[in-house]
């Protein structure tokens, strides 16, 4: 993971780019806007129950399982080829995020550890742990380098450290970089990128920015394209403070547009139409 420079708070430094700072203003707008709606005063669940099925539907769509969403509702099994499988780990983790909030500024890792576990719904001995050496990784989808496993372990640790430690840095930065962070180790033998954004929506609420878990980042990083995270994502990998700052832009406009389909669903709600 790469800083801007080394000081007490390094993420700090990210959130006082101006790419960033900007960044951060427009997507709290957004996610006030959903939290003032008046829906939100008297349906809030109903709210926080449609915008995990829509995370976990961004998610998913983002690994390579892209259903349309009444496809997703009507399912109920999640057992059968890759994308069904694909789909079913997406809505177990979402399900399982707010349940680990209590224990993420504490343990990490054994968060990390459980989410993989949850995601890959299985009993092998590469489950709920990082990787070996030489084992393989089923991530077809980033193409970036594969770090080893001793620098994925070193890696995690400051991250962890980082996570304990707290900081003045605005939560869509501290999300943002868990988020690369996981995505450009790929410590787990399989479903990182669902991991990965499971974790970013874990700050995200865990920090009091979405307390309600009512503004999925998953949706916005899906509409706005998987070529586009991907080269998002490049900018992370880097390291250099403008392609850092373009990563951070990247998840807050995907926060936005998570907010603004909240937003909308509070509209049809209203409307008495959903």
């Amino acid at each position: 993971m790469s800083t801007t420079g080394a000081t007490a708070d390094p993420l700090a430094a990210l959130g006082m780019l101006p790419t960033v700072a900007e960044s951060v203003e427009s997507m709290r707008k957004a996610v006030d806007r959903v939290y003032g709606h008046r829906v939100m005063r008297r349906r809030s669940n109903e709210i926080t129950g449609e915008a995990a099925l829509r995370g976990a539907r961004g998610s998913a769509a983002l690994s390579g399982a892209d259903w349309a969403l009444e496809e997703v509702r009507r399912r109920t099994d999640f057992s059968g080829d890759a994308e069904a499988r694909t789909m079913g780990a997406a809505l177990r983790l979402s399900a399982e995020a707010g349940q680990l909030l209590s224990i993420w500024r504490q343990s990490p890792l054994r968060v990390l550890a459980r989410l993989h576990l949850v995601a890959a719904a299985s009993n092998g001995d590469e489950v709920g742990r990082p990787r070996q050496q030489g084992e393989p990784v089923d991530e077809p989808l980033v193409e970036l380098p594969l770090p080893g496993a001793a620098e994925v372990s070193a890696r995690l640790d400051g991250l962890a450290d980082l996570i304990i430690a707290g900081g003045s840095a605005p939560a869509l930065v501290t999300a943002a970089v868990v988020h690369g962070e996981l995505l450009a180790l790929r410590p787990f033998a399989s479903r990182n990128g669902l991991v990965a954004r499971t974790a970013e929506r874990i700050v995200l609420i865990g920090s009091g920015l979405d307390p309600k878990s009512v503004c999925p980042a998953e949706v916005g990083h899906a509409e706005l394209g998987r070529a586009a995270y991907l080269a998002a994502l490049d900018g992370y990998v880097s390291g250099t403070p403008e392609g850092m700052a373009a990563w951070i832009a990247h998840c807050g406009r995907a926060v936005e547009l998570g907010a603004r389909e909240s937003a909308a669903v509070c509209e049809a709600l209203q409307r008495g139409a959903a």
